[in-house]
């Protein structure tokens, strides 16, 4: 047991306060020594302690735990190096809030985006970093409602035309964002009669893609979504890289759109087939045969054939509380999804054309009760559902409080033989990094989740630890948390971003 450690522990006032489970003096040793790698050096105990009392408050209010075993800590541990790759410039002082880095492969660069409303370009040796895109340009006249962590500058995707003169998609660029102007109607309510902000799709024509910087004109609207709250309310863009013309998912557009908010899905969105939120959509943004005009439908949409007022044709898969981040194996073709659960499971899932995933019914494997609890009878015994391929709980102590899932990126490349045929993905709010086993993958829980941690300057350590030392480096606070997501490089590199440092890290040999 570290000194640290040992010294909460006798300290502890807290272990009596959190009545959900018992709490052995082994596991609690275990869940400290896991917090106190996450502690800045030279933190007082007295400050720790109080953290401490505060995460145990929100750990009493959730009653049952389905993970009796937690993640390994050390076994089955890869490390692998990683250098920093580029930087994002500040923005009124405060590192860039980085949310999604893809590679274009057209004009030979990477793209990355800043939550507050900016879109970058960098070289693919990381040199050259411009500012392609300002959304909160006065020219545009958009209004980016960009405060807390989930709402802004959600996300965006380059048509896979984008850079092929003559072809229906060349330019065109698509960005997904939360705005306080709720004047326009919209396409899409949740019927919980609240607007608390809209969250729109628009697409974008540049004159010239190879251009430094944007040269086209002002955005056209897709979709909208009146949000009836002012969280998990919408997701990534993406289109299937591996998909050619002539593919039946060729030049598709698919929008992860969360369910509006709040806790627990109080108005049943996740399960209704008329509403578009807690939802995987699949439109073609070139068509025209919406109910706006404005996209279309793909004919072969699990419900474009429906025949029913009150199914949406959008839906490409349904059941899902906060589907951030999906992505393809590029192998099977597998798509994976990772969705943020509410306060027990988070959850990595298979998905496929018309999919449930459960959600508000199930939480990951387990029947949803409330936000608190979950039923651990007759767990995954919901026929015809799709239940998560893994899984982990919130309470492990790897994590910090309030976890949420990310990633999902498929490694099947070589320069990396650790990684090779792992599905990677991770924990947002702590910045831990987690691998399954791609062509051996589980049928949920988390016994066969292992960690990736990381090499710099020969010592071994976690994200999160990164970007505390970079910290220290800026003369700023060390953070306490890390906002990790993933990207892909055009020849299957892997990228780190987060909100607390500006730094894009690459994974290498």
């Amino acid at each position: 047991m570290s000194r640290q450690a040992s010294t909460l522990l006798n300290q502890c006032a807290w272990c009596d306060m959190v009545p959900a489970q018992p709490v052995s003096r082994h596991s609690l040793t275990r869940a400290l020594e896991a917090y106190m790698m996450s502690v800045p050096v030279g933190v007082p105990i007295r400050v720790v302690m109080a953290s401490l009392l505060m995460t145990s408050s929100v750990l009493a209010q959730t009653t049952n735990d389905p993970f009796s075993a937690p993640i390994p800590a050390a076994d089955g541990v890869i490390t692998v190096n990683v250098v920093e790759f580029a930087s994002l410039p500040d923005v009124d002082g405060q590192p860039a809030r980085m949310m999604l880095l893809v590679d274009e492969p057209g004009t030979g660069r990477l793209f990355v985006n800043d939550m507050r409303g900016l879109l970058y370009s960098v070289s693919h040796d990381g040199r050259t970093v411009t500012r392609y895109l300002e959304l909160t340009a006065p020219t545009w006249g958009l209004s980016i409602q960009a405060r807390g962590n989930e709402r802004g500058f959600q996300s965006f995707a380059f048509h896979p035309q984008f850079s092929q003169p003559g072809t229906p998609g060349f330019g065109k660029l698509y960005t997904y964002l939360d705005t306080g102007n709720t004047t326009p109607t919209p396409d899409f309510v949740s019927g919980g009669g609240n607007d608390a902000h809209d969250t729109i799709l628009l697409e974008w024509t540049a004159e010239n893609p190879g251009a430094m910087t944007y040269d086209g004109g002002p955005p056209r609207e897709l979709l909208r979504f009146e949000q009836p709250f002012g969280n998990h309310n919408g997701g990534q863009l993406g289109f299937n890289p591996l998909a050619s013309p002539g593919d039946p998912d060729f030049g598709l557009l698919y929008i992860g759109a969360a369910d509006g908010g709040s806790g627990g899905d109080p108005l049943g969105l996740g399960q209704n087939l008329g509403r578009a939120f807690g939802k995987l959509l699949r439109i073609d943004p070139l068509g025209s045969d919406s109910v706006n005009g404005h996209y279309g439908i793909p004919a072969d949409n699990p419900f474009a054939d429906a025949g029913s007022a009150g199914t949406l044709p959008e839906i490409y898969a349904y059941g899902v509380r906060n589907p951030q981040r999906f992505g393809w194996d590029p192998t099977t073709g597998n798509m994976f999804l990772a969705d943020i659960g509410q306060n027990i499971v988070e959850e990595i899932s298979l998905v496929t054309r018309g999919a449930n995933l459960g959600w508000n019914d199930w939480e990951g494997s387990y029947r949803f009760i409330s936000r608190r609890e979950v039923s651990l009878v007759d767990a995954r015994g919901e026929a015809g559902l799709t239940y998560p391929v893994a899984e982990y709980g919130q309470l492990d102590p790897l994590l910090q409080r309030s976890s949420a899932a990310t990633g999902v990126v498929v490694y099947r490349d070589d320069a990396i033989p650790a990684l090779t045929n792992l599905l990677l993905f991770g924990d947002n709010p702590s910045g831990e990094v987690f691998y399954v086993q791609v062509d051996q993958l589980p049928a949920g829980g988390q016994d066969a989740i292992r960690r990736v941690l990381f090499t710099q300057n020969g010592a071994s350590t976690t994200l999160l630890q990164l970007i505390q030392a970079k910290n220290r480096e800026q003369g700023r606070s060390p953070a306490t948390r890390a906002d990790l997501r993933f990207g892909t490089g055009p020849e299957g590199q892997i990228f780190l971003l987060n909100k607390r440092d500006g730094v894009i890290r690459q994974l290498v040999p």
